[in-house]
């Protein structure tokens, strides 16, 4: 077992991988080695990035938090951490719970865990991530919350007010995947749609993709989560006429009828959802 080394395991969205690649560059600069999702009992820490959203994902989250708690019991593992949305939503319980874990964290808590490691945050390296994947292609996360009040959704009580992130912080973090190999930039939200109206009081996803378009470098530009909503009808031309943005749209309809989308809590109705992918089928015809 290896006590400078952690292992973290990321369970849930691609924003909570986006949250594991920044904490695993902070402690690779902090001289520990790190690996990710791993199944191995080398490290002496283990760090659970959980999710809280719905059930399944909760179950998987405590199956996992538990099967480490059991290697923590035998001498496998030294430490047990947990951080992330189920962390954020049900500390008090999990503490009661679960008390083997040595420290629960909630979200935006990476500071923390830092300290509690032993290591000091560096602010020069909040733009820069530790990728995960194959490296052709990263994630985003072009904001953190959401201001809607959707009936069935945990999110803004998990991860707070929606929070832009400005353009030029999000360019230069872009600008370094890039320049590590990253060829398709996938952008991230809970809701792209409402990108830009906390700092800048408009919608600023258009002049965000256009500003991400001057790295030469990128080839593909991909959009994720678009609410129905107040549609920024402004992406459709710029998506349209550039083949660098990838002819994809991923819009979170659910349902259309008025009564269900009223008992959601949703912000639109049946007349603006059509409206929307009329105008999308009319302006891009090639978008899906």
């Amino acid at each position: 077992m290896n006590s400078k080394k952690i292992n973290i395991v990321t369970l849930g969205c691609s924003k909570n991988l986006v949250d594991s690649e920044k904490l695993l560059k902070q402690l690779n600069s902090g001289g520990f080695e790190v690996i990710h999702n791993s199944d191995e009992l080398s490290a002496g820490t283990v760090i659970v990035n959980t999710c809280g959203f719905i059930n399944d994902a909760k179950e998987e989250s405590i199956d996992t938090i538990l099967r480490f708690v059991k290697a923590q019991k035998s001498g496998q593992i030294d430490n047990l951490y947990v951080m992330g949305c189920l962390s954020e939503r049900y500390m008090d319980a999990l503490r009661t719970e679960i008390p083997e874990v040595k420290k629960y964290f909630g979200v935006n808590n990476m500071s923390d865990i830092l300290t509690e490691l032993g290591v000091k945050l560096r602010s020069e390296l909040l733009t820069e991530r530790t990728l995960t994947g194959p490296g052709h292609y990263a994630y985003l996360k072009v904001s953190e919350g959401c201001d809607r009040t959707c009936a069935f959704c945990a999110i803004p009580a998990i991860r707070g007010k929606y929070v832009s992130r400005p353009i030029e912080e999000l360019v230069k973090e872009a600008g370094e995947l890039a320049a590590n190999g990253v060829r398709e930039l996938i952008l991230i939200a809970q809701d792209l749609s409402y990108y830009g109206l906390d700092i800048y009081k408009k919608q600023s996803l258009t002049e965000l993709v256009t500003e991400l378009l001057k790295i030469e470098s990128l080839e593909w530009i991909r959009l994720h989560y678009l609410y129905p909503a107040n549609f920024p009808m402004s992406l459709i031309p710029l998506i349209r006429d550039n083949p660098r943005i990838c002819k994809y749209i991923d819009i979170p309809v659910q349902h259309i009828t008025d009564n269900m989308l009223g008992l959601m809590r949703r912000s639109h109705d049946r007349m603006e959802t059509e409206t929307v992918l009329n105008k999308i089928r009319r302006g891009s015809p090639e978008l899906s």
